[in-house]
Formats: C-alpha cells, sequence, structure tokens
C-alpha cells in the first residue's frame, strides 16, 4: 500500500434529474380521442394513426386534407366524427389529445379526460398536459423522441435534423431484425451473460456496416462468433480532460458497451451519461488508491465476462500519469488496453 489505504469504491448515482419521462406508448389496436379539427390536429391524426391506433376525431368543421387522410391512413385507422366532443366520448379510451383556440374548452376537455382515467395532451398548453409529444426521428421499430420540455420547439427540431442526418435509414433494418431475432428464443444465448455479448456483437457489427441492412448470413456469423467471445477481455483504461466535448467516438463507443465502469472523483456526470443505465458504476474515492487492490477490482469485473472502463481524470499536461498507471495495472497482472480522448493519441 502506498499510504495504507484501501480503494474506496461507491455507488453513484445512474441518472440525473429528468424535465419529462420519455416513455413509448404502444397504441396498435388501441382507441385514441382527439378533440379539434384544424390543422394541428391533422398532423396529430396522422402521427397517431401510424402507430396502428384507432383515431376517433371529433370536431363540427374539419381542415382540408382530413376526409383524404381519413380515407387512406398511414396505418391504423382514422374515423371523422362531425360532432363536438362530450365526455361520454373519452371513456374507455387509451390517450386524449385536444387542439383548441378556445381556453375555457381546452380546460374542460382536460378535466373530462382526467375525469375519466386516461392521459392527456392538449396542443401549445402545456400546463393542461399529462405528457407531451417531442420532435421524432422515424427509423421504425427504431425511434428517437427529442424533447425541451416545452421550452424550446425550435430548437428541438434542430436537434431532430442533426440526428436525422446521422441515422441512416438502413438502421431501421438492423432494428427489425433485432426483433426477429428475439422471436428466437434462446438461439443467439442461453444465459443472461451469452445473450448480452450477443447483443454487445450485434450492435458493433451494425455500427460497422451502417450502409446497409444484415443478412442471414451475417446474423449466422454473429450467433457463431460466442466461442470465440469467451476470453477475458481487457479493460479499456480512458484519460477523461475536463471538457467532455474532447471524448472521442472511441471513447463513447467504449462507455457505451461497458458493463463495469471505475471512475476517478471529479468526473462530470455528463460523460457518464454515455454509458448504459445497466452499467455498474465503481466510484474510485482515493487519489493515493492503493494499485493492487485496484487492479483486483477491475480483474474481478473482466473475469465475469464483463467489459470494463477504467475513467482517470486528467487534464492536458497529464498524459504521462496515464501511461504510468496502464504500466502499473499491467505489472499488476490487468490487460489493459489505452483510449485516448486527447490529440495525439496515446499508444
Amino acid at each position: 500500500m502506498t499510504d495504507g489505504r484501501p480503494v474506496s469504491i461507491r455507488r453513484a448515482s445512474r441518472i440525473g434529474p429528468l424535465a419529462n419521462l420519455p416513455v413509448f406508448f404502444k397504441l396498435d389496436g388501441k382507441r385514441v380521442v382527439l378533440a379539434g379539427g384544424g390543422e394541428p390536429a391533422l398532423w396529430k391524426a396522422e402521427l397517431l394513426a401510424a402507430t396502428g391506433a384507432l383515431v376517433e376525431v371529433f370536431a363540427e368543421t374539419f381542415a382540408e386534407g382530413f376526409q383524404e387522410l381519413a380515407a387512406s391512413p398511414p396505418n391504423g385507422e382514422i374515423v371523422l366524427a362531425a360532432k363536438r366532443w362530450s365526455a361520454d366520448d373519452l371513456r374507455f379510451a387509451a390517450l386524449a389529445i385536444g387542439s383548441f383556440t378556445d381556453e375555457d374548452e381546452a380546460t374542460a376537455f382536460a378535466a373530462a379526460a382526467r375525469s375519466a382515467g386516461v392521459p392527456v395532451n392538449i396542443v401549445d398548453r402545456p400546463a393542461l398536459c399529462d405528457f407531451q409529444f417531442g420532435a421524432i426521428v422515424n427509423r421504425s421499430p427504431l425511434v428517437v423522441g427529442i424533447s425541451t420540455d416545452g421550452a424550446a420547439p425550435v430548437f428541438g427540431q434542430a436537434l431532430r435534423s442533426l440526428i436525422e442526418s446521422l441515422l441512416p435509414q438502413s438502421f431501421r433494418f438492423w432494428a427489425e431484425a433485432a426483433r426477429d431475432i428475439r422471436r428466437r428464443g434462446d438461439a443467439f444465448g442461453n444465459t443472461p451473460d451469452e445473450k448480452r455479448r450477443f447483443w454487445q456483437r450485434f450492435t458493433d457489427f451494425a455500427l460497422r456496416h451502417a450502409e446497409r441492412g444484415p443478412s442471414e448470413a451475417d446474423i449466422a456469423g454473429l450467433i457463431g462468433k460466442e466461442t470465440a467471445d469467451s476470453a477475458v477481455q481487457p479493460v479499456a483504461l480512458v484519460d477523461v480532460v475536463p471538457d467532455v466535448d474532447a471524448l472521442t467516438l472511441g471513447a463513447v463507443r467504449v462507455l457505451r458497451t461497458a458493463d463495469d465502469i471505475f471512475f476517478d472523483d471529479g468526473i462530470q456526470p455528463a460523460i457518464l451519461d454515455f454509458a448504459r443505465r445497466e452499467a455498474r458504476r465503481h466510484l474510485v474515492a482515493s487519489t493515493n488508491a492503493n494499485i493492487q487492490e485496484l487492479a483486483d477490482n477491475l480483474m474481478q469485473a473482466a473475469a465475469n465476462g464483463g467489459r470494463v472502463v477504467r475513467l482517470k481524470r486528467l487534464s492536458g499536461a497529464d498524459q504521462d500519469k496515464l501511461l504510468a498507471e496502464a504500466d502499473a495495472l499491467r505489472a499488476a497482472g490487468v490487460s489493459v488496453r489505452v483510449i485516448a480522448t486527447a490529440v495525439p493519441p496515446l499508444p
């Protein structure tokens, strides 16, 4: 021991505060009530029908496009009821959406929906909403939702455009393949660890071949690699500088696939947010940690078949400290690979 103290590990929070809980409703075959016949309601009707819902639209008049949409919905069914909504119409609905110009009617609709036990959204009136519609990136069954808690819709749309440019259309085929694979039961693994390793291989392969969808040969090859992947994976040692934007794609990638993360005091929560929520987070609290005990913890985590990441907090002038820890861990028996977040890359 360098100072007589063991490595101190304590549990860290896995997530920061949320303005909203992002959830995805399964609406296929379910009834949704939409009150309003204007342009905003037209888009909501099309969006809801795309999920496979039965959308009942109540309005005394309908904007141009409603009749055509009802005749040929993108999915599901749209029924136009040429009358004002009533409280009875809300019974047994999965969701209720209202689009009104009159504040009193909007308030009454929200109250009637809640009285019926139906989650409600009122277009452009966040104070009356139980849930909100975010901007959507559609690679269904891969769907990305973006929310600014109603604070900046235009900003949310700009982020949607950015994500659209980063997610090729072929990702929908990888997501469809994943859904089909899950229907095969245990074909991709008999234990939780085997299944997790399969999905890690699947994801890595999909990201490397984002220009196309998968073939049957691809899937068969990924399933057949379980034996080859059974060896203990090296620990990824990542230097973390104060600026979260300095993280390289390589560093982000290992964080996203990590099962155990050992990190120093002072690591920004935004960096840990790149990790899966299921990843176990271990705070190495002592700045003078016993390297052998740290090495034992790392090796134990790796021996369980997991992918282990060690985040070491550095400044730009401390790169030699990263290499020194890598050498010390190797001397203690840990297989280590170094992932740099600064330029030039480290060996």
